[in-house]
């Protein structure tokens, strides 16, 4: 990265809008680094550690595919010395980025291998042509192994923007990464043997964990948390989960519950929380969040 593109926040009177408030340049005299929603946000604060300031795009209970950004948002992107997102979650991250902040974007899709996305007929039909969907399924955080590996580039990335703390940041991201190596691990054995492997969503978020750990989504909504399940998708989800004895329908935080819960008393299961960590869990982080899920999956899928 052209050392012209580092933004140090000293001198400056702008105030930028955190998830909880905002933090002026000049009380912070670091540098600035924007996440577009709460795991972006954790990872940021992981690795940047002490060194840099962390601005949270989304606020706690913000559904994120939702978020307009106000003009001080956006006025902060154009100023961040690292933009932290993933492309295809929020347009209005994307086009603040595009058009203020390209050279000083991070989009953590591209450290990664990506999965095809399987849009539903209800996206198709909204999006009008295949050209406005997302190419691929941007739910890459929900694989502990993928977060380690963008925890190793952006530790990069942000030597490069403050190479006089680059040691710092890449030691930081050293450790992150293998805190996220441990859990992927914990993932892997608390789920290698479950007398079930196939998990039913309210909506196609977990695709990566499913990959990783040899599970089977079915999803009953898409990639988009707010298009609405047809009839026939909900018949076909329905149909699945009878053939699979599914015992458990996994419902979300910031989605509502009701379609699940119908579906659930359709084929005689219960409903449970998987969290998508779109938002910070209750009073925990990215890998509590994470934890809180495995031992979900461990109970509805009968693990050993």
């Amino acid at each position: 990265m052209p050392g012209n593109v580092v933004r140090f926040i000293a001198g400056s009177t702008l105030v930028l809008t955190a998830a909880c408030g905002g933090t002026t340049a000049a009380e912070s005299g670091k540098p600035v680094v924007d996440a577009a929603f709460f795991p972006l946000q954790w990872l940021s604060e992981q690795v940047g550690g002490a060194d840099v300031t962390v601005e949270g795009l989304t606020k706690p209970g913000v559904e994120p595919h939702d978020l307009e950004l106000t003009p001080q948002q956006v006025a902060g992107v154009a100023k961040a010395s690292l933009i932290v997102y993933v492309k295809g979650v929020q347009p209005a991250v994307d086009e603040a980025v595009a058009q203020h902040a390209a050279e000083r974007g991070f989009d953590a899709a591209t450290a990664v291998p990506t999965l095809e996305a399987v849009h539903s007929e209800e996206e198709e039909e909204e999006h009008g042509h295949e050209g406005e969907e997302i190419a691929y399924d941007p739910h890459l955080w929900l694989d502990p192994s993928r977060m380690a590996t963008i925890a190793t580039a952006l530790g990069g990335r942000l030597a490069e923007a403050d190479p006089a703390h680059g040691a710092a940041y890449k030691e930081r991201a050293k450790q992150t990464a293998a805190a996220l190596t441990t859990l992927d691990a914990e993932f892997a054995k608390g789920l290698a043997t479950c007398a079930n492997r196939t998990i039913v969503t309210a909506h196609t978020a977990f695709g990566y964990l499913a990959d990783r750990y040899k599970l089977e989504q079915v999803g009953i909504g898409g990639i988009d948390p707010d298009a609405e399940p047809s009839p026939a998708r909900l018949a076909e989800a329905a149909r699945i989960a009878k053939e699979k004895k599914v015992t458990t329908i996994f419902t979300e935080e910031l989605v509502s519950p009701k379609v699940a819960e119908v579906l659930a008393s359709e084929v005689g299961a219960k409903t449970a929380v998987l969290n998508p960590l779109e938002s910070p869990p209750q009073g925990g982080d990215y890998i509590s969040g994470m934890t809180a899920n495995l031992s979900e999956l461990r109970t509805a899928l009968g693990c050993q």
